[in-house]
């Protein structure tokens, strides 16, 4: 442990001593605007979603969440087009009702999975125009899957087992602080089933926040991946919040089989991954036989501060087992930590490339977002040949 902790403090002071060249001092952002939000709205970008349409078409989206959105009542969700590999994009449509929620292709049709609202029902919608218009999720056989209180983020759906899986926050509890107030779990539903339809979903039990969880360093864990291991078995790996001065941790919760029973050993379900305190998304890649995910990584400068409010750099990290990380490349980085952020990523595999959108928070002719978490941009990037990054393959 001593060892890896010292070539990460290595990795970072080399990666500082440069940091210049990664710098942007004008006032667009890095990347390509798909939409901006000025913090004079009172309205912020949030959830940012990515898809690749059979034609080649890209579709991407944001919802929004400040004081005057309607998050709490009747969320609002953007859909953008672009059928020039993400160069420019338009706006195609406006979803009241769609919150915190990802998209995917699947069975011919396009898909909006998330709540309704901030703590809202688990919803899903289907698109059968690339995402013009949409389907209402207003009963059992249309899309309303879960009522009651969730919680979740545009985080991967997989394909395992002739199943479709995706993680989801149950959120109704008795308290309704952050953070305590989430319970790990899974959905899943045979990959040619009617997505629509409630009853084609089975779900596992849910996981309540243990406060003696990490020497009662745990705060929370939420934004939960499908994520199956190389030996088969599914996980739900979650983010987990924990205090400042606390490395980074993502919980690995067991899913069986079946998709019914969710379970965590409180001993060994804890594994050490740079950027966990924050939301991150883990993709596999056969080519590689490696497991990928874009993170914002905390530099050594800022370890005594909460780990979950340093979101200005994003670093492209991969792994061959989900416990030990290699750094490869740093995609994204402002000096700033108050007022910058590149953060809620999605991301897809594109051939040889990573194309990915980022909620960001960056300057602008009004000053500047509001903060590093109330984002005032969607942007939109590319890595290109990210293979070449590996330079060493032993973990």
């Amino acid at each position: 442990m001593k060892k890896r902790q010292t070539c990460i403090m290595i990795f970072f002071a080399v990666l500082f001593a440069h940091h210049s060249m990664f710098s942007q001092n004008a006032l667009t952002p890095p990347g390509i605007v798909i939409n901006y939000l000025s913090k004079e709205t009172g309205k912020y970008i949030g959830s940012p979603s990515i898809c690749i349409l059979p034609d080649g078409t890209y579709i991407a989206s944001h919802d929004e969440f400040g004081p005057k959105s309607k998050e709490f009542a009747s969320a609002q969700t953007r859909i953008f087009s672009s059928d020039n590999m993400g160069k420019t994009w338009q706006q195609i449509a406006s979803i009241d009702g769609q919150f915190w929620s990802n998209l995917f292709f699947q069975n011919g049709a396009l898909y909006i999975m998330g709540t309704n609202k901030h703590h809202g029902n688990f919803i899903i919608r289907k698109s059968t125009d690339n995402g013009h218009t949409w389907t209402l999720p207003y009963s059992k056989t249309t899309g309303l899957i879960l009522e009651g209180e969730y919680h979740t983020a545009p985080v991967p759906v997989i394909i395992h087992n002739s199943r479709i899986w995706r993680a989801v926050e149950y959120a109704t509890a008795p308290t309704t602080r952050w953070g305590r107030r989430y319970s790990a779990m899974m959905l899943s539903a045979p990959v040619n089933s009617d997505f629509l339809n409630k009853d084609n979903w089975r779900q596992t039990n849910f996981l309540r926040y243990d406060s003696t969880y990490l020497d009662g360093k745990f705060n929370a864990w939420l934004e939960g991946n499908a994520v199956v291991g190389k030996d088969g078995k599914m996980f739900d790996i979650l983010r987990v919040d924990v205090p400042a001065g606390h490395a980074e941790y993502a919980a690995f919760v067991n899913i069986s089989k079946d998709g019914r029973k969710a379970t965590f050993d409180r001993e060994t379900g804890f594994i050490q991954m740079p950027g966990a305190s924050k939301k991150f998304s883990i993709r596999y890649d056969k080519l590689t036989d490696r497991y990928w995910a874009l993170i914002n990584a905390v530099d050594t400068t800022y370890k005594t501060r909460t780990p979950a409010s340093i979101r200005n750099q994003l670093v492209l990290v991969s792994s061959s087992d989900l416990k030990i990380w290699q750094f490869h490349k740093q995609l994204l980085f402002n000096e700033d930590i108050t007022r910058h952020g590149f953060q809620y990523v999605d991301w897809l595999f594109e051939n040889d490339n990573i194309v990915f959108v980022s909620r960001t928070a960056f300057d602008d002719a009004t000053g500047g977002a509001n903060n590093f978490h109330d984002a005032n941009f969607l942007t939109f990037h590319r890595i290109e040949n990210f293979r070449n990054f590996i330079t060493n393959t032993k973990d």
